[in-house]
Protein backbone atom coordinates (compact mmCIF):
# COMPACT_ATOMS: atom_id res chain seq x y z
CA UNK A 1 0.00 0.00 0.00
CA UNK A 2 1.05 3.51 -1.02
CA UNK A 3 1.58 6.10 1.50
CA UNK A 4 -1.14 8.19 -0.39
CA UNK A 5 -3.41 5.26 0.03
CA UNK A 6 -3.41 4.62 3.54
CA UNK A 7 -6.35 6.10 5.36
CA UNK A 8 -6.04 9.67 6.99
CA UNK A 9 -7.74 8.23 9.70
CA UNK A 10 -5.11 4.81 9.95
CA UNK A 11 -1.90 7.69 9.79
CA UNK A 12 -3.71 9.64 12.95
CA UNK A 13 -4.00 6.78 15.01
CA UNK A 14 -0.52 5.34 14.29
CA UNK A 15 0.79 8.83 15.26
CA UNK A 16 -1.13 8.31 18.61
CA UNK A 17 -0.34 4.73 19.27
CA UNK A 18 -4.05 3.88 18.78
CA UNK A 19 -5.52 1.32 17.22
CA UNK A 20 -9.11 0.87 18.54
CA UNK A 21 -11.56 2.86 19.95
CA UNK A 22 -14.01 1.36 21.98
CA UNK A 23 -17.67 2.64 23.31
CA UNK A 24 -19.43 0.82 25.81
CA UNK A 25 -23.18 2.32 24.34
CA UNK A 26 -25.03 0.23 26.34
CA UNK A 27 -24.63 -1.86 29.80
CA UNK A 28 -26.39 -1.91 33.15
CA UNK A 29 -24.74 0.84 34.97
CA UNK A 30 -24.63 4.35 34.18
CA UNK A 31 -21.17 5.97 32.99
CA UNK A 32 -21.90 9.11 31.53
CA UNK A 33 -25.27 11.45 32.31
CA UNK A 34 -26.21 11.63 28.36
CA UNK A 35 -26.94 8.16 28.15
CA UNK A 36 -30.12 6.28 29.05
CA UNK A 37 -28.91 2.59 30.51
CA UNK A 38 -31.03 -1.03 31.15
CA UNK A 39 -29.97 -4.21 31.30
CA UNK A 40 -28.28 -5.07 28.20
CA UNK A 41 -25.04 -5.12 26.22
CA UNK A 42 -23.80 -3.05 23.17
CA UNK A 43 -20.31 -2.57 22.38
CA UNK A 44 -18.76 -0.44 19.72
CA UNK A 45 -15.44 -1.20 18.07
CA UNK A 46 -13.76 1.16 15.79
CA UNK A 47 -10.45 0.23 13.65
CA UNK A 48 -8.73 1.71 10.57
CA UNK A 49 -10.86 -0.50 8.82
CA UNK A 50 -13.61 -1.41 9.83
CA UNK A 51 -16.91 0.33 12.14
CA UNK A 52 -18.15 -2.98 14.15
CA UNK A 53 -20.99 -2.79 16.35
CA UNK A 54 -21.08 -6.17 18.94
CA UNK A 55 -24.61 -6.77 20.08
CA UNK A 56 -27.08 -3.92 19.70
CA UNK A 57 -28.95 -3.92 24.09
CA UNK A 58 -32.40 -4.92 25.00
CA UNK A 59 -33.93 -1.63 23.06
CA UNK A 60 -33.76 0.86 21.06
CA UNK A 61 -32.08 3.18 23.65
CA UNK A 62 -28.96 1.66 22.18
CA UNK A 63 -29.63 3.58 19.00
CA UNK A 64 -30.34 6.73 21.54
CA UNK A 65 -27.36 6.04 23.29
CA UNK A 66 -25.25 6.14 20.07
CA UNK A 67 -26.31 10.01 18.92
CA UNK A 68 -25.96 11.09 21.88
CA UNK A 69 -21.89 9.92 22.20
CA UNK A 70 -21.67 11.16 18.75
CA UNK A 71 -21.62 7.47 16.62
CA UNK A 72 -22.65 7.99 13.88
CA UNK A 73 -24.40 4.52 14.02
CA UNK A 74 -24.72 4.55 9.55
CA UNK A 75 -21.15 4.36 9.04
CA UNK A 76 -21.14 0.68 11.24
CA UNK A 77 -20.30 -1.99 8.22
CA UNK A 78 -20.35 -5.06 10.43
CA UNK A 79 -23.01 -6.10 13.49
CA UNK A 80 -21.97 -9.64 15.50
CA UNK A 81 -24.61 -10.85 18.00
CA UNK A 82 -23.03 -12.82 20.35
CA UNK A 83 -25.56 -15.03 21.63
CA UNK A 84 -29.66 -15.56 21.59
CA UNK A 85 -31.17 -13.44 24.43
CA UNK A 86 -33.38 -10.10 24.35
CA UNK A 87 -30.79 -8.51 25.91
CA UNK A 88 -28.21 -8.26 23.30
CA UNK A 89 -30.29 -8.47 20.23
CA UNK A 90 -33.69 -6.37 21.33
CA UNK A 91 -31.93 -3.04 19.60
CA UNK A 92 -31.15 -5.01 15.95
CA UNK A 93 -34.41 -3.86 14.80
CA UNK A 94 -33.85 -0.06 15.69
CA UNK A 95 -30.55 -0.09 14.44
CA UNK A 96 -31.44 -1.66 10.93
CA UNK A 97 -33.85 1.33 10.52
CA UNK A 98 -31.02 3.90 10.85
CA UNK A 99 -28.41 1.26 8.95
CA UNK A 100 -29.35 -1.04 5.76
CA UNK A 101 -26.20 -1.18 4.48
CA UNK A 102 -24.05 -3.10 7.38
CA UNK A 103 -24.02 -7.21 7.59
CA UNK A 104 -25.38 -8.72 10.68
CA UNK A 105 -24.01 -12.35 11.78
CA UNK A 106 -25.71 -14.29 14.13
CA UNK A 107 -25.72 -18.33 14.96
CA UNK A 108 -28.57 -20.17 13.59
CA UNK A 109 -28.66 -21.77 16.74
CA UNK A 110 -29.74 -17.90 18.47
CA UNK A 111 -33.62 -18.50 17.23
CA UNK A 112 -33.72 -21.32 19.61
CA UNK A 113 -36.12 -20.39 22.28
CA UNK A 114 -34.48 -19.90 25.69
CA UNK A 115 -35.38 -19.24 28.99
CA UNK A 116 -34.93 -17.98 32.55
CA UNK A 117 -36.86 -19.87 34.90
CA UNK A 118 -40.03 -19.82 33.03
CA UNK A 119 -39.78 -16.04 31.57
CA UNK A 120 -38.75 -16.13 27.86
CA UNK A 121 -35.39 -14.22 27.31
CA UNK A 122 -34.76 -15.28 23.29
CA UNK A 123 -34.48 -13.07 20.24
CA UNK A 124 -38.11 -11.51 18.54
CA UNK A 125 -37.69 -14.55 15.85
CA UNK A 126 -38.35 -11.47 13.47
CA UNK A 127 -34.60 -10.44 13.56
CA UNK A 128 -33.92 -13.31 11.30
CA UNK A 129 -35.94 -11.47 8.41
CA UNK A 130 -33.81 -8.07 8.98
CA UNK A 131 -32.21 -7.02 5.62
CA UNK A 132 -28.27 -8.19 5.50
CA UNK A 133 -28.64 -10.79 8.16
CA UNK A 134 -26.80 -13.97 7.81
CA UNK A 135 -26.85 -17.13 10.12
CA UNK A 136 -24.17 -18.89 11.11
CA UNK A 137 -23.42 -23.15 11.92
CA UNK A 138 -20.52 -22.62 13.66
CA UNK A 139 -16.50 -20.77 13.62
CA UNK A 140 -16.67 -17.49 10.38
CA UNK A 141 -14.17 -15.43 9.18
CA UNK A 142 -14.71 -12.30 7.50
CA UNK A 143 -11.65 -10.98 6.67
CA UNK A 144 -8.17 -11.31 8.22
CA UNK A 145 -9.10 -8.60 10.97
CA UNK A 146 -13.03 -9.78 12.22
CA UNK A 147 -13.84 -13.64 12.71
CA UNK A 148 -15.92 -15.43 15.03
CA UNK A 149 -15.44 -18.60 17.07
CA UNK A 150 -18.36 -20.91 19.07
CA UNK A 151 -18.84 -23.98 20.44
CA UNK A 152 -16.50 -23.85 23.05
CA UNK A 153 -16.46 -27.78 24.97
CA UNK A 154 -14.42 -26.78 28.18
CA UNK A 155 -16.40 -26.70 31.74
CA UNK A 156 -13.83 -25.52 33.79
CA UNK A 157 -15.27 -23.04 36.40
CA UNK A 158 -18.37 -23.17 34.32
CA UNK A 159 -20.64 -20.03 35.94
CA UNK A 160 -23.51 -21.58 37.70
CA UNK A 161 -26.30 -18.80 37.58
CA UNK A 162 -26.41 -20.76 34.04
CA UNK A 163 -28.48 -23.54 35.86
CA UNK A 164 -31.25 -20.86 35.71
CA UNK A 165 -30.92 -20.98 32.31
CA UNK A 166 -32.52 -23.44 29.78
CA UNK A 167 -33.74 -23.94 26.10
CA UNK A 168 -36.66 -25.65 24.39
CA UNK A 169 -35.46 -29.27 22.24
CA UNK A 170 -38.08 -31.51 21.18
CA UNK A 171 -40.63 -30.07 23.05
CA UNK A 172 -39.19 -30.01 26.40
CA UNK A 173 -37.04 -27.76 28.81
CA UNK A 174 -33.57 -28.78 28.96
CA UNK A 175 -29.99 -27.06 30.39
CA UNK A 176 -29.18 -24.20 28.02
CA UNK A 177 -25.93 -25.59 26.74
CA UNK A 178 -24.70 -22.22 24.83
CA UNK A 179 -24.08 -23.43 21.54
CA UNK A 180 -25.38 -20.28 19.96
CA UNK A 181 -23.12 -18.10 21.79
CA UNK A 182 -20.57 -16.40 19.45
CA UNK A 183 -17.14 -14.74 20.25
CA UNK A 184 -15.61 -12.10 18.67
CA UNK A 185 -12.14 -11.53 17.33
CA UNK A 186 -10.43 -8.56 16.18
CA UNK A 187 -6.97 -8.91 14.88
CA UNK A 188 -4.14 -6.60 14.55
CA UNK A 189 -1.31 -4.77 16.02
CA UNK A 190 -3.93 -5.60 18.94
CA UNK A 191 -5.88 -8.84 19.18
CA UNK A 192 -9.23 -8.27 21.18
CA UNK A 193 -12.34 -10.87 22.33
CA UNK A 194 -15.70 -9.75 22.62
CA UNK A 195 -17.56 -12.36 24.48
CA UNK A 196 -21.58 -10.65 25.24
CA UNK A 197 -21.75 -12.72 28.33
CA UNK A 198 -19.30 -15.81 28.35
CA UNK A 199 -22.16 -18.28 29.12
CA UNK A 200 -20.02 -21.13 28.56
CA UNK A 201 -17.01 -19.47 30.97
CA UNK A 202 -14.68 -17.29 30.44
CA UNK A 203 -11.65 -19.33 31.04
CA UNK A 204 -13.27 -21.82 28.74
CA UNK A 205 -13.23 -19.18 26.12
CA UNK A 206 -10.17 -18.19 26.60
CA UNK A 207 -8.92 -21.87 26.32
CA UNK A 208 -10.30 -22.01 23.52
CA UNK A 209 -9.30 -18.79 21.89
CA UNK A 210 -5.64 -19.93 22.55
CA UNK A 211 -6.08 -23.08 20.56
CA UNK A 212 -7.51 -21.38 17.78
CA UNK A 213 -5.78 -17.98 17.87
CA UNK A 214 -2.69 -18.97 20.05
CA UNK A 215 -1.58 -17.06 22.60
CA UNK A 216 -3.82 -14.59 24.66
CA UNK A 217 -5.94 -11.29 23.63
CA UNK A 218 -4.32 -8.22 24.37
CA UNK A 219 -7.94 -7.09 25.71
CA UNK A 220 -11.28 -8.39 26.30
CA UNK A 221 -14.70 -7.49 26.23
CA UNK A 222 -17.10 -9.29 28.36
CA UNK A 223 -19.70 -9.90 31.02
CA UNK A 224 -18.67 -12.98 32.95
CA UNK A 225 -22.09 -14.01 34.06
CA UNK A 226 -21.43 -14.17 37.90
CA UNK A 227 -24.11 -11.93 38.85
CA UNK A 228 -26.39 -12.62 41.76
CA UNK A 229 -28.99 -11.28 43.41
CA UNK A 230 -28.70 -12.55 46.68
CA UNK A 231 -25.02 -13.15 48.15
CA UNK A 232 -22.51 -15.44 47.23
CA UNK A 233 -21.99 -18.94 49.50
CA UNK A 234 -18.63 -19.54 50.11
CA UNK A 235 -17.77 -22.26 47.68
CA UNK A 236 -19.40 -19.57 44.96
CA UNK A 237 -17.31 -16.93 46.07
CA UNK A 238 -13.88 -18.96 46.19
CA UNK A 239 -14.82 -19.98 42.45
CA UNK A 240 -14.84 -16.58 41.51
CA UNK A 241 -11.62 -15.81 43.41
CA UNK A 242 -10.21 -18.43 41.50
CA UNK A 243 -11.18 -17.37 38.27
CA UNK A 244 -9.66 -14.15 38.80
CA UNK A 245 -6.36 -15.69 40.48
CA UNK A 246 -6.51 -17.67 36.50
CA UNK A 247 -6.87 -14.73 34.65
CA UNK A 248 -3.99 -13.03 36.55
CA UNK A 249 -1.20 -15.23 34.86
CA UNK A 250 -2.37 -13.91 31.69
CA UNK A 251 -0.89 -10.57 30.08
CA UNK A 252 -4.96 -9.34 29.24
CA UNK A 253 -6.53 -6.66 30.37
CA UNK A 254 -10.25 -7.57 31.12
CA UNK A 255 -13.11 -4.76 30.36
CA UNK A 256 -16.71 -6.49 32.21
CA UNK A 257 -20.06 -5.79 33.43
CA UNK A 258 -23.59 -5.98 32.80
CA UNK A 259 -23.80 -9.64 33.73
CA UNK A 260 -20.63 -10.10 36.13
CA UNK A 261 -22.13 -7.70 38.78
CA UNK A 262 -20.99 -5.51 41.17
CA UNK A 263 -20.10 -8.24 44.32
CA UNK A 264 -18.18 -10.10 41.55
CA UNK A 265 -16.15 -7.26 40.49
CA UNK A 266 -15.50 -6.41 44.22
CA UNK A 267 -13.82 -10.16 44.60
CA UNK A 268 -12.10 -9.73 41.63
CA UNK A 269 -10.39 -6.27 41.82
CA UNK A 270 -8.37 -7.16 44.55
CA UNK A 271 -6.64 -9.72 42.91
CA UNK A 272 -6.45 -8.14 39.45
CA UNK A 273 -5.88 -4.67 40.19
CA UNK A 274 -5.60 -2.70 37.05
CA UNK A 275 -6.13 -5.62 34.62
CA UNK A 276 -9.85 -5.56 35.83
CA UNK A 277 -11.48 -2.44 34.55
CA UNK A 278 -15.45 -2.06 35.25
CA UNK A 279 -17.41 -0.76 31.85
CA UNK A 280 -20.52 1.47 32.44
CA UNK A 281 -22.83 2.89 29.88
CA UNK A 282 -20.76 5.33 27.99
CA UNK A 283 -17.10 4.17 28.73
CA UNK A 284 -14.58 4.96 26.47
CA UNK A 285 -11.20 2.65 25.74
CA UNK A 286 -8.49 3.61 23.31
CA UNK A 287 -6.13 0.49 22.82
Amino acid sequence: MTAAAIPAKAIEWAEKGWMMKIVIIMEDTCGSPLCEYEHGLSVYVETAGHKILVDAGASGKTVANAEKLGIDLQSVDTVMLSHGHYDHSGGLPAFRNVNRKAAIFMQRAALGDFYHGQRYIGVDKGIADLPGVTLLNGDFRLDEEISVFTRIAGRRFWPQSNLSLSEEADGRRVQDEFRHEQCVVVQGKINLLVSGCAHNGILNILDCYKEKYGGCPDAVISGFHMMKKTDYSEQEAAVICRTAEELKKMKTIFYTGHCTGQKAIGLMQPILGEQLVPIHCGSEFLL
